[in-house]
């Protein structure tokens, strides 16, 4: 079979090589693209007449689907498959398996760190250091003591109530199931709305769906105290940014650490977020460090060996 890895997986040519080099004793052929294709057009050039296609978050059209007659397997290199049309995969027979798991430390550890950053005001305080101020108007609070409320209690979210737990925060959860162990960790669990008002920092971990897109709208983000802050490291359809910034800049939230918008980074200049002065932003970076990167590496060329002997793993349908 044809295995095309339409992106760059952010591991070395010589990694891949060496996680399917098993592959490649049995015949199968792998074709490896160091860059990302721009237009559908060349997305089907790429895997027109391959069996199983590797990518990360780059997005699969319906079009582009049903113009690869021959594909059967979508291995997807991230745990959410939004970008990826299932319908169209459904219709095509196509099985699509994801990488659960393999950023969890990653996106929970760079959510503690914006909760840290925007709450102790590190940005501002950088840059009053390297212009000859002092820390006047810069004093914030501390993690311990204070509510981590957390919305979807997924692998992600435990991981983040571990966390703040060691901070000492007292954890209040929002799931349609409650997690076993997380009780073990001390989340009290609660409806969104008494989350949204009750909790001194929210932090989102749900996937992107239909039922989740829009989720946290104004009316959510107005139930927020003054003193609280918001945290986003999920996915940015998720929330009404617009709503967001405009609670930032009225003074309704203290602030905001936000990792992913509508659209993936470059977002415009113009997007709401951007001219919100108590906003830590960074472009969709809580997934990507060098260990998540081999972790789903592995996970990939793992699904697809079990695909192949007929033992399919981490089908998402």
């Amino acid at each position: 079979m044809k295995i095309v890895i339409l992106e760059p997986l952010s591991v070395t040519n010589v990694v891949i090589e060496d996680l399917a080099s098993e592959l490649k004793e049995k015949g199968h052929e792998l074709v490896i693209y160091d860059n990302r294709p721009q237009e559908d057009e060349e997305i089907i050039k790429r895997i027109g007449d391959a069996e199983i296609a590797v990518i990360t978050n780059l997005a699969l059209s319906e079009e582009v689907i049903t113009a690869c007659p021959q594909l059967e397997l979508i291995s997807v290199a991230f745990t959410g498959v939004d970008h990826v049309d299932l319908e169209a995969c459904r219709q095509q027979d196509i099985t699509v398996c994801n990488a659960p798991g393999y950023s969890t430390h990653a996106v929970a550890e760079l959510a503690m760190g914006l909760m840290i950053t925007v709450m102790r005001n590190i940005v501002a305080g950088d840059a009053a250091t390297r212009h000859e101020k002092t820390r006047a108007g810069l004093i914030g609070p501390e993690l311990h003591g204070k509510t981590l409320g957390i919305i979807g209690t997924g692998s992600i979210g435990l991981r983040v109530a571990e966390l703040g737990s060691a901070f000492g925060c007292k954890l209040l959860g929002y799931n349609r199931s409650q997690k076993k162990r997380a009780k073990e960790l001390g989340v009290e669990y609660v409806d969104l709305e008494t989350l949204m008002s009750k909790s001194d920092i929210v932090s989102l971990h749900l996937p992107h769906t239909e039922e989740t897109e829009g989720l946290i709208d104004a009316e959510k983000i107005d139930l927020m105290q003054e003193s609280s802050i918001f945290i986003n490291t999920a996915r940015g359809p998720i929330v009404d940014n617009a709503a967001l910034a405009n609670a930032l800049q009225q003074g309704q939230i203290a602030g905001a650490g936000v990792d992913v918008f509508e659209m993936e980074p470059p977002i415009p200049k113009d997007h709401p977020l951007v001219n919100t002065s108590n906003a830590v932003l960074t472009p969709h970076v809580a997934f990507a460090t060098p260990e998540a990167f081999q972790r789903r590496a592995k996970t990939v060329f793992a699904n697809i060996k079990a695909w192949l002997n007929n033992k399919s793993q981490n089908v998402v349908f």
